[in-house]
């Protein structure tokens, strides 16, 4: 049951996107879990976890070409929630919590989302993928993202799923006024929140963007060759672009990340081929670029303006641990050779600032945040450059290495959940796609398809005003951390006192 429990949650996610079923699958997991060991609660929860991530992270075996990474992460992962599992049939033992509904739901939800914020964290940074909140942009929970960012949504999900877990029991113990009390409650709780004001409107401003999504060549190619011809199909897909967009039309121009992995700050026919487009487009351009330096790189967003050339930059800040970087490389050689498709190890940038792109029509210098590829997952990147000043996010992705896979949608969903987080249009723009423009509410103005060329223009609003989610920050999730230690805490007492009682009487018999 938990297994299917997984099953379903993972349809929640794109490409399905059917997030009801999220509810559903959390909700197969605590009734497996209820009444139930330690050790059963982590089998159960680790086979919800291999259900949920084998076919979430499938585009892992795609990018690497065999199986072991793929299968190495999913059961990294599904292990999380195993031990998620396990404490959560802990803390239901204490009687305080055993004998109250109520406690047993708000208690399972504070381990799931303290567990998830585990995971994003450790090992070598954390991998966030799946985190509940990221099903529910297309759900009436994604409005309170902005109040509580994917703290609370995730919170939520898993309350819903609680809640449903115990309306199942009920109906099955056939315990009719438990059932529809908490039919109820899962019906509200998911409804509530289309209450909740949404603004979207231009506070600074508004910026004609333009987003290139060039595509690249086959695979196979040489790979400074490649390099080129990608860098080529965006300078393409530009003059595309402006064939159809009336003359002053744009303000900015969106490039991906790896548009041209062969750095124009230093060689000079790439330097050539965006300086054309440059001037060609009459306005800035920013793109993703590689830089090296003696035995590491680092993975660059800059901006190109037409008469000065490349000027401010940001500086990847979570490099992608054995994808862009290979910690313990000798260690890990001797599982698998794969390790040394990664080259030259990534280097971390440190300055989560925004960038600063002058915008002609505006007259001043427009602070924008940027999260390259992955980092769109992890809370704290976005959030501190959009309290730094950010006004409009771009999440520049390269999803050339995943195939088909879902991988891309699955990035894009998270780009929703940030415009929603923080209120702040977000462009997500891609190599090969899906690329697309999104409005402060987390809905798509625009979208592209996987592996075509495509071109995307709009006129995105620019703010400022900070959410609640904002102001918050990192104490939410501190909090409800500190919450789920008081239940394991309370769990460890009441065993504690149970195996002291069980010595003493013990001890009397003897």
């Amino acid at each position: 049951m938990s297994a299917t429990g997984g099953l379903l949650t993972e349809t929640a996610f794109p490409s399905k996107s059917w997030w009801a079923m999220a509810y559903v699958g959390v909700a197969l997991l605590a009734v497996a879990v209820r009444h139930n060991s330690a050790r059963w609660g982590f089998a159960v929860g680790s086979a919800f976890g291999l259900g949920l991530f084998l076919p979430h992270l499938w585009w892992a075996n795609e990018a690497v070409g065999q199986p072991i990474g793929w299968l190495a992460l999913a059961i990294a992962e599904a292990g999380a929630i195993g031990v998620l599992a396990a404490a959560a049939a802990l803390v239901w033992r204490v009687p305080v919590i055993g004998t109250r509904l109520w406690l047993q739901c708000v208690s399972f939800a504070v381990l799931w989302v303290a567990v998830e914020h585990l995971r994003s964290t450790v090992p070598f940074g954390g991998f966030p993928w799946a985190t509940l909140a990221f099903s529910q942009t297309d759900s009436p929970l994604l409005r309170l993202a902005p109040l509580g960012g994917s703290t609370l949504v995730s919170f939520i999900v898993a309350l819903i799923g609680a809640v449903l877990g115990t309306v199942i029991t009920a109906a099955l113990s056939r315990n009719p006024a438990t059932a529809v009390t908490g039919a109820v409650l899962c019906i509200a709780t998911t409804s509530l929140p289309l209450l909740v004001p949404v603004s979207t409107g231009a506070q600074t401003g508004t910026v004609n963007i333009g987003a290139v999504q060039g595509n690249v060549p086959a695979r196979g190619a040489e790979a400074m060759s490649q390099a080129r011809a990608v860098l080529d199909n965006h300078a393409a897909g530009t003059r595309a672009l402006l064939e159809r967009l009336p003359a002053g039309q744009l303000d900015l121009l969106l490039w991906p990340e790896s548009a041209s992995d062969i750095d124009p700050r230093t060689d000079q026919d790439a330097r050539a081929v965006v300086q054309a487009a440059a001037r060609a487009a009459g306005v800035p351009i920013m793109l993703g670029t590689q830089r090296f330096l003696e035995d590491t790189r680092y993975n660059d967003y800059i901006v190109w303006e037409p008469a000065v050339g490349a000027t401010a930059s940001y500086t990847k800040q979570h490099p992608v641990p054995f994808g862009e970087y290979i910690p313990y490389r000798d260690f890990f050689r001797r599982i698998t050779p794969a390790v040394d498709l990664v080259r030259t190890d990534m280097t971390a940038g440190t300055d989560p600032a925004p960038i600063g792109v002058p915008i002609e029509r505006l007259g001043r210098s427009v602070p924008i945040s940027v999260a390259i590829c992955f980092e769109v997952a992890y809370d704290d990147l976005i959030r501190q450059s959009v309290l730094a000043g950010g006004e409009l996010i771009v999440i520049p992705t390269n999803n050339a290495s995943f195939g088909m896979t879902q991988e891309s949608t699955q990035q894009l969903a998270m780009s929703r959940f940030r415009a929603a987080e923080h209120g702040r249009a977000v462009v997500q723009v891609s190599t090969v796609g899906v690329s697309a423009l999104i409005r402060p509410d987390g809905s798509t103005v625009d979208r592209t398809s996987l592996f075509t060329a495509d071109q995307m223009s709009a006129q995105l609003p620019l703010r400022t005003s900070l959410t609640p989610s904002d102001r918050i920050g990192a104490r939410l999730p501190l909090a409800v951390d500190a919450l789920a230690l008081v239940f394991i805490a309370g769990a460890g007492a009441h065993q504690l006192r149970g195996k002291t009682g069980r010595r003493q009487v013990g001890a009397r018999g003897a």
